[in-house]
Protein backbone atom coordinates (compact mmCIF):
# COMPACT_ATOMS: atom_id res chain seq x y z
CA UNK A 1 0.00 0.00 0.00
CA UNK A 2 1.25 3.44 -1.00
CA UNK A 3 1.48 5.87 1.64
CA UNK A 4 -0.83 9.24 0.67
CA UNK A 5 -0.38 10.72 4.68
CA UNK A 6 3.66 11.45 4.65
CA UNK A 7 3.89 15.09 4.47
CA UNK A 8 -0.05 15.89 5.00
CA UNK A 9 -2.18 17.21 6.99
CA UNK A 10 -5.16 15.16 8.73
CA UNK A 11 -7.94 15.66 10.17
CA UNK A 12 -10.12 13.17 11.91
CA UNK A 13 -13.83 13.73 12.78
CA UNK A 14 -14.59 11.79 15.73
CA UNK A 15 -10.79 11.26 16.61
CA UNK A 16 -11.48 10.79 19.94
CA UNK A 17 -13.50 7.60 19.95
CA UNK A 18 -12.01 3.86 19.62
CA UNK A 19 -11.73 4.50 15.75
CA UNK A 20 -10.92 7.70 15.66
CA UNK A 21 -8.18 7.38 18.42
CA UNK A 22 -6.47 3.99 16.70
CA UNK A 23 -6.28 5.95 13.91
CA UNK A 24 -4.40 8.09 15.64
CA UNK A 25 -1.98 5.99 16.54
CA UNK A 26 -1.74 4.28 13.28
CA UNK A 27 -0.79 7.39 11.58
CA UNK A 28 1.82 8.44 13.80
CA UNK A 29 3.87 5.85 11.84
CA UNK A 30 3.07 7.46 8.40
CA UNK A 31 4.38 10.51 9.04
CA UNK A 32 2.00 12.93 8.66
CA UNK A 33 3.14 16.79 8.57
CA UNK A 34 0.00 17.34 11.23
CA UNK A 35 -3.01 14.99 12.88
CA UNK A 36 -6.08 17.99 13.98
CA UNK A 37 -8.61 15.99 15.96
CA UNK A 38 -12.09 16.79 15.64
CA UNK A 39 -14.53 16.21 18.17
CA UNK A 40 -17.17 17.33 20.51
CA UNK A 41 -16.01 15.50 23.75
CA UNK A 42 -14.12 17.69 26.18
CA UNK A 43 -13.13 15.23 28.47
CA UNK A 44 -12.19 12.51 25.63
CA UNK A 45 -9.92 15.04 24.40
CA UNK A 46 -8.33 16.09 27.42
CA UNK A 47 -7.80 12.44 28.08
CA UNK A 48 -6.12 12.26 24.82
CA UNK A 49 -4.36 14.90 24.67
CA UNK A 50 -2.58 14.02 27.88
CA UNK A 51 -1.73 10.81 26.36
CA UNK A 52 0.05 12.44 23.32
CA UNK A 53 1.31 15.27 24.69
CA UNK A 54 4.83 14.39 23.66
CA UNK A 55 3.78 15.08 19.84
CA UNK A 56 3.54 18.30 18.69
CA UNK A 57 2.15 18.00 15.61
CA UNK A 58 -1.42 16.45 17.12
CA UNK A 59 -3.86 19.23 17.40
CA UNK A 60 -7.34 19.28 19.11
CA UNK A 61 -10.21 21.39 18.15
CA UNK A 62 -13.44 20.93 19.70
CA UNK A 63 -16.60 20.79 17.81
CA UNK A 64 -19.32 18.95 15.87
CA UNK A 65 -19.88 17.65 12.21
CA UNK A 66 -23.43 19.51 12.62
CA UNK A 67 -21.92 22.92 12.66
CA UNK A 68 -20.69 23.39 9.27
CA UNK A 69 -18.79 26.85 10.14
CA UNK A 70 -16.94 25.36 12.76
CA UNK A 71 -16.08 22.67 10.72
CA UNK A 72 -14.86 24.51 8.24
CA UNK A 73 -12.47 26.52 10.43
CA UNK A 74 -11.18 23.30 11.42
CA UNK A 75 -10.99 21.83 7.95
CA UNK A 76 -8.76 24.50 7.21
CA UNK A 77 -5.17 24.06 5.12
CA UNK A 78 -6.38 19.89 5.47
CA UNK A 79 -5.34 17.51 2.97
CA UNK A 80 -6.97 14.27 3.96
CA UNK A 81 -10.24 13.87 6.21
CA UNK A 82 -11.22 10.84 7.92
CA UNK A 83 -14.95 10.67 9.28
CA UNK A 84 -15.75 8.36 12.04
CA UNK A 85 -17.72 10.86 13.88
CA UNK A 86 -21.10 8.86 14.33
CA UNK A 87 -24.54 8.11 16.29
CA UNK A 88 -23.52 4.53 15.89
CA UNK A 89 -26.07 2.50 18.67
CA UNK A 90 -29.17 1.00 17.16
CA UNK A 91 -31.59 1.61 19.96
CA UNK A 92 -30.33 5.37 20.50
CA UNK A 93 -30.78 6.24 16.96
CA UNK A 94 -34.28 4.09 16.32
CA UNK A 95 -35.62 6.37 19.77
CA UNK A 96 -33.91 9.24 18.17
CA UNK A 97 -34.16 9.40 14.62
CA UNK A 98 -33.63 12.84 14.07
CA UNK A 99 -30.66 12.96 16.07
CA UNK A 100 -29.49 10.30 13.57
CA UNK A 101 -30.04 11.76 10.78
CA UNK A 102 -28.52 15.10 11.64
CA UNK A 103 -25.21 13.16 12.55
CA UNK A 104 -25.00 11.25 10.25
CA UNK A 105 -26.78 12.40 7.31
CA UNK A 106 -26.12 16.34 8.07
CA UNK A 107 -22.91 16.15 9.53
CA UNK A 108 -21.71 14.12 6.35
CA UNK A 109 -22.85 16.46 4.16
CA UNK A 110 -21.19 19.36 5.86
CA UNK A 111 -17.87 17.32 5.88
CA UNK A 112 -18.42 17.32 1.39
CA UNK A 113 -19.26 20.59 1.08
CA UNK A 114 -16.60 22.19 2.88
CA UNK A 115 -14.03 19.57 1.24
CA UNK A 116 -15.49 20.79 -2.23
CA UNK A 117 -14.82 24.19 -0.97
CA UNK A 118 -11.51 23.73 -0.19
CA UNK A 119 -9.67 21.24 -2.52
CA UNK A 120 -9.44 18.62 -0.16
CA UNK A 121 -7.36 15.94 -1.93
CA UNK A 122 -9.04 12.82 -0.37
CA UNK A 123 -12.88 12.05 2.37
CA UNK A 124 -13.18 8.89 3.99
CA UNK A 125 -16.16 8.12 5.88
CA UNK A 126 -17.35 5.56 7.85
CA UNK A 127 -20.12 3.46 7.40
CA UNK A 128 -21.23 0.03 8.74
CA UNK A 129 -22.97 -2.92 7.72
CA UNK A 130 -26.55 -2.48 8.83
CA UNK A 131 -26.65 -0.33 5.76
CA UNK A 132 -27.32 -2.93 3.74
CA UNK A 133 -30.82 -3.28 3.01
CA UNK A 134 -31.01 -1.29 6.35
CA UNK A 135 -33.81 -2.51 8.94
CA UNK A 136 -33.32 0.84 11.85
CA UNK A 137 -32.53 4.33 11.71
CA UNK A 138 -28.88 3.81 12.29
CA UNK A 139 -28.45 1.63 9.05
CA UNK A 140 -30.90 3.72 7.08
CA UNK A 141 -28.88 6.98 7.84
CA UNK A 142 -25.59 5.66 7.14
CA UNK A 143 -26.82 3.86 3.78
CA UNK A 144 -27.62 8.25 2.89
CA UNK A 145 -23.86 8.95 4.18
CA UNK A 146 -22.44 6.28 1.68
CA UNK A 147 -25.00 8.07 -1.13
CA UNK A 148 -23.81 11.23 -0.46
CA UNK A 149 -20.03 10.24 -0.81
CA UNK A 150 -20.74 8.52 -3.60
CA UNK A 151 -22.86 11.12 -5.11
CA UNK A 152 -20.36 13.88 -4.22
CA UNK A 153 -17.31 12.00 -6.70
CA UNK A 154 -20.02 12.77 -9.57
CA UNK A 155 -21.84 16.16 -8.84
CA UNK A 156 -18.51 18.25 -10.27
CA UNK A 157 -16.52 16.86 -12.63
CA UNK A 158 -14.18 19.77 -11.86
CA UNK A 159 -13.54 18.80 -8.34
CA UNK A 160 -10.43 17.15 -7.66
CA UNK A 161 -11.70 16.06 -4.05
CA UNK A 162 -11.71 12.03 -4.02
CA UNK A 163 -14.71 10.58 -1.64
CA UNK A 164 -14.82 7.02 -0.59
CA UNK A 165 -17.08 4.99 2.41
CA UNK A 166 -15.43 2.08 4.21
CA UNK A 167 -18.18 -0.61 5.57
CA UNK A 168 -17.53 -2.03 9.09
CA UNK A 169 -19.27 -4.82 11.01
CA UNK A 170 -19.10 -5.39 14.89
CA UNK A 171 -15.64 -3.55 16.21
CA UNK A 172 -14.66 -5.95 18.67
CA UNK A 173 -13.79 -3.59 21.84
CA UNK A 174 -14.84 -0.16 20.35
CA UNK A 175 -16.71 2.29 22.94
CA UNK A 176 -20.44 0.66 24.09
CA UNK A 177 -19.62 -2.74 21.51
CA UNK A 178 -21.12 -6.08 22.99
CA UNK A 179 -17.76 -7.52 24.10
CA UNK A 180 -17.25 -4.59 26.46
CA UNK A 181 -20.75 -4.89 27.35
CA UNK A 182 -20.32 -8.58 28.06
CA UNK A 183 -17.05 -7.70 30.19
CA UNK A 184 -18.63 -5.30 32.31
CA UNK A 185 -21.67 -7.59 33.19
CA UNK A 186 -18.99 -10.33 33.62
CA UNK A 187 -17.22 -8.58 35.93
CA UNK A 188 -20.44 -8.11 38.62
CA UNK A 189 -21.00 -11.84 38.32
CA UNK A 190 -23.60 -11.86 35.75
CA UNK A 191 -26.16 -12.75 34.17
CA UNK A 192 -25.05 -11.76 30.83
CA UNK A 193 -27.96 -10.12 28.70
CA UNK A 194 -27.80 -11.24 24.33
CA UNK A 195 -30.68 -10.21 22.41
CA UNK A 196 -30.95 -13.95 20.77
CA UNK A 197 -28.64 -17.11 20.32
CA UNK A 198 -29.03 -17.55 16.74
CA UNK A 199 -28.20 -13.76 16.04
CA UNK A 200 -25.04 -13.76 14.45
CA UNK A 201 -22.72 -10.87 13.73
CA UNK A 202 -19.75 -10.23 11.38
CA UNK A 203 -16.75 -8.84 13.59
CA UNK A 204 -13.86 -6.99 13.40
CA UNK A 205 -10.36 -5.57 15.83
CA UNK A 206 -10.30 -2.05 16.14
CA UNK A 207 -7.18 -2.05 14.50
CA UNK A 208 -8.45 -4.04 11.77
CA UNK A 209 -10.90 -1.51 11.15
CA UNK A 210 -8.20 1.77 11.24
CA UNK A 211 -6.62 0.24 9.23
CA UNK A 212 -9.33 -0.77 6.55
CA UNK A 213 -9.87 3.06 6.24
CA UNK A 214 -6.33 3.94 5.66
CA UNK A 215 -6.17 1.35 2.97
CA UNK A 216 -9.28 2.38 1.43
CA UNK A 217 -7.92 5.74 1.50
CA UNK A 218 -4.72 4.63 -0.26
CA UNK A 219 -6.99 3.19 -2.98
CA UNK A 220 -10.00 5.24 -3.27
CA UNK A 221 -10.81 5.94 -6.94
CA UNK A 222 -13.59 8.14 -5.99
CA UNK A 223 -17.26 6.86 -4.76
CA UNK A 224 -16.77 3.28 -3.93
CA UNK A 225 -17.21 1.29 -0.53
CA UNK A 226 -14.59 -0.48 0.82
CA UNK A 227 -15.47 -3.56 3.16
CA UNK A 228 -12.98 -5.47 4.73
CA UNK A 229 -13.21 -9.51 4.96
CA UNK A 230 -14.33 -10.47 8.08
CA UNK A 231 -14.98 -13.01 10.49
CA UNK A 232 -18.44 -14.16 11.67
CA UNK A 233 -19.83 -15.46 14.88
CA UNK A 234 -23.06 -16.65 16.24
CA UNK A 235 -24.01 -14.28 19.72
CA UNK A 236 -24.49 -17.50 21.76
CA UNK A 237 -20.38 -19.00 20.76
CA UNK A 238 -19.76 -14.95 21.75
CA UNK A 239 -21.20 -14.83 24.58
CA UNK A 240 -19.82 -18.14 25.91
CA UNK A 241 -16.34 -17.46 24.85
CA UNK A 242 -16.19 -14.12 26.66
CA UNK A 243 -17.76 -15.73 30.01
CA UNK A 244 -14.54 -18.29 29.79
CA UNK A 245 -12.24 -16.07 28.81
CA UNK A 246 -12.66 -13.19 31.34
CA UNK A 247 -14.52 -14.74 34.49
CA UNK A 248 -11.73 -16.72 35.46
CA UNK A 249 -10.12 -12.83 35.62
CA UNK A 250 -12.96 -11.83 38.28
CA UNK A 251 -12.35 -15.39 40.44
CA UNK A 252 -15.38 -16.18 39.14
CA UNK A 253 -16.49 -19.76 37.81
CA UNK A 254 -17.77 -19.45 34.47
CA UNK A 255 -20.25 -22.13 35.08
CA UNK A 256 -21.76 -19.68 37.49
CA UNK A 257 -22.27 -16.84 35.35
CA UNK A 258 -25.96 -16.94 34.34
CA UNK A 259 -27.14 -16.23 30.63
CA UNK A 260 -30.21 -14.19 29.93
CA UNK A 261 -31.92 -13.91 26.51
CA UNK A 262 -33.70 -10.94 26.14
CA UNK A 263 -34.93 -10.58 22.99
CA UNK A 264 -33.74 -8.09 19.58
CA UNK A 265 -33.73 -4.53 20.48
CA UNK A 266 -35.58 -2.12 17.97
CA UNK A 267 -33.93 -1.57 15.01
CA UNK A 268 -31.97 -5.30 15.16
CA UNK A 269 -31.84 -7.52 13.06
CA UNK A 270 -30.85 -11.73 13.11
CA UNK A 271 -28.39 -11.72 10.47
CA UNK A 272 -26.13 -8.82 8.33
CA UNK A 273 -25.38 -8.85 5.01
CA UNK A 274 -21.99 -6.97 4.03
CA UNK A 275 -23.24 -7.28 0.22
CA UNK A 276 -26.93 -6.55 -1.30
CA UNK A 277 -27.46 -8.79 -4.09
CA UNK A 278 -27.39 -6.09 -6.51
CA UNK A 279 -24.15 -5.01 -4.99
CA UNK A 280 -22.14 -8.24 -6.24
CA UNK A 281 -22.43 -7.86 -9.45
CA UNK A 282 -20.64 -3.99 -9.56
CA UNK A 283 -18.38 -5.41 -6.87
CA UNK A 284 -14.69 -6.21 -7.04
CA UNK A 285 -12.76 -8.41 -5.26
CA UNK A 286 -9.04 -8.37 -3.25
CA UNK A 287 -7.50 -10.50 -0.81
CA UNK A 288 -8.51 -8.99 2.35
CA UNK A 289 -11.79 -6.92 0.74
CA UNK A 290 -14.05 -5.89 -1.19
CA UNK A 291 -14.52 -2.65 -3.40
CA UNK A 292 -18.42 -1.73 -4.15
CA UNK A 293 -18.04 0.40 -7.38
CA UNK A 294 -20.21 3.67 -7.12
CA UNK A 295 -23.29 3.11 -9.46
CA UNK A 296 -23.77 6.28 -11.16
CA UNK A 297 -20.43 5.35 -13.58
CA UNK A 298 -21.31 3.46 -16.55
CA UNK A 299 -20.56 -0.51 -16.99
CA UNK A 300 -17.12 0.59 -19.54
CA UNK A 301 -16.33 2.96 -16.94
CA UNK A 302 -16.63 0.19 -14.14
CA UNK A 303 -14.68 -2.34 -15.96
CA UNK A 304 -11.54 0.15 -16.32
CA UNK A 305 -11.17 0.51 -13.04
CA UNK A 306 -8.72 -1.95 -11.33
CA UNK A 307 -7.06 -2.16 -7.34
CA UNK A 308 -4.19 -3.91 -7.72
CA UNK A 309 -4.65 -7.72 -8.07
CA UNK A 310 -8.63 -6.91 -7.92
CA UNK A 311 -11.32 -9.39 -9.61
CA UNK A 312 -14.64 -9.41 -10.48
CA UNK A 313 -16.91 -10.93 -7.23
CA UNK A 314 -18.33 -14.18 -7.91
CA UNK A 315 -22.25 -13.84 -7.57
CA UNK A 316 -23.04 -16.88 -6.34
CA UNK A 317 -21.03 -16.57 -2.94
CA UNK A 318 -22.82 -15.90 0.31
CA UNK A 319 -22.24 -12.87 1.87
CA UNK A 320 -24.67 -13.04 4.94
CA UNK A 321 -23.51 -13.82 8.62
CA UNK A 322 -25.17 -16.65 9.13
CA UNK A 323 -24.58 -17.62 5.51
CA UNK A 324 -20.53 -18.46 5.93
CA UNK A 325 -18.44 -20.16 7.94
CA UNK A 326 -18.67 -18.84 11.38
CA UNK A 327 -15.68 -19.09 14.21
CA UNK A 328 -15.52 -21.72 16.30
CA UNK A 329 -15.23 -21.07 20.19
CA UNK A 330 -11.91 -21.91 20.34
CA UNK A 331 -11.38 -18.94 17.41
CA UNK A 332 -13.44 -16.47 19.47
CA UNK A 333 -11.09 -17.01 22.43
CA UNK A 334 -8.37 -16.68 20.01
CA UNK A 335 -9.71 -13.28 18.53
CA UNK A 336 -10.63 -12.11 22.00
CA UNK A 337 -7.11 -12.92 23.11
CA UNK A 338 -5.86 -11.07 19.98
CA UNK A 339 -8.03 -8.04 21.60
CA UNK A 340 -6.81 -7.70 24.58
CA UNK A 341 -2.88 -8.12 23.32
CA UNK A 342 -3.81 -5.18 20.97
CA UNK A 343 -4.92 -2.85 24.38
CA UNK A 344 -1.19 -3.48 25.55
CA UNK A 345 0.46 -2.10 21.69
CA UNK A 346 -0.19 1.16 22.83
CA UNK A 347 2.70 2.25 24.64
CA UNK A 348 4.88 0.49 22.43
CA UNK A 349 3.64 2.33 19.31
CA UNK A 350 4.53 5.41 21.18
CA UNK A 351 7.48 4.19 22.40
CA UNK A 352 8.86 3.77 18.77
CA UNK A 353 7.61 6.56 17.06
Amino acid sequence: MTNPFAGKTVLIAGGTGSIGSELTFQLLQMKPKQIRIFSRDEHKQFIMAQELKRFDHISFILGDIRDKSNLSMAMEGIDVVINAAALKHVPNCEFNPLEAVKTNVYGTQNIIEVAMEKGIERVVTISTDKATNPAGTMGASKLLSEKLMSAAQFQFANRSSTFCSVRFGNVLGSRGSILNVFKEQIARGGPVQMTDKEMTRFIMLIPEAANLVLKACALAQGGEIFILKMASVKLFDLVEATIEFYAPRHQLNPKEIKINVIGMRPGERLHETLLTDEDVFSTLELDDMFVVLPSLIGGKTREKRSYGNSKPLHPQKNYRSDQVRLLSKKEILETIGRYEAELERRSLILDSV
